[in-house]
């Protein structure tokens, strides 16, 4: 699949880091400067790139799990959807949950990007759904072992 993309950050652009990597790593792009997040704060991360994904496909923006092991940086909305029809940059909303300051440099891998195909559902109303051994059990129902 090739995607168009407007790259108005001056970071090379996003890159599978294996042959069988499956998300794209996003960069931040700060160009007044590092940005920190203090304990329990959020907070936008420009990207400087805009796609063009086809219908039928939407982005997916999701934690690095390096950083949020070690650092305790997550993808608040995980994952962080981009529509096919989006055209404005993408940004990252990003949490700290650790209780140190953690700080964003220009050009530092923030989160990844993974390019998904999806279906649009149409509704059928119905007065009810099939039976299947689970039923309506959730949350846990099977236990932890």
């Amino acid at each position: 699949m090739i995607l168009k993309v407007i790259n108005r950050s001056h970071h090379p652009l996003p890159q599978y880091e294996t042959e069988q990597s499956a998300g794209l790593d996003l960069k931040a792009f700060l160009p007044d400067g590092p940005v920190v997040l203090k304990p329990l704060q959020r907070g936008l991360v420009k990207t400087g790139l805009f796609i063009e994904l086809p219908m039928g496909y939407e982005a997916q923006v999701r934690p690095r799990s390096g950083l949020a092991l070690k650092k305790g940086i997550t993808v608040l909305n995980s994952p962080g959807t981009i529509d096919a029809d989006y055209r404005g940059e993408i940004c990252v909303i990003l949490i700290n949950l650790s209780d140190q300051e953690f700080v964003i440099n220009d050009g530092e891998r923030i989160a990844q990007m993974v390019i998904a195909k999806h279906e649009r559902a149409q509704w059928e109303e119905v007065e009810i759904l099939s039976e299947t051994e689970r039923g309506a059990g959730g949350f846990g129902h099977t236990g932890v072992k």
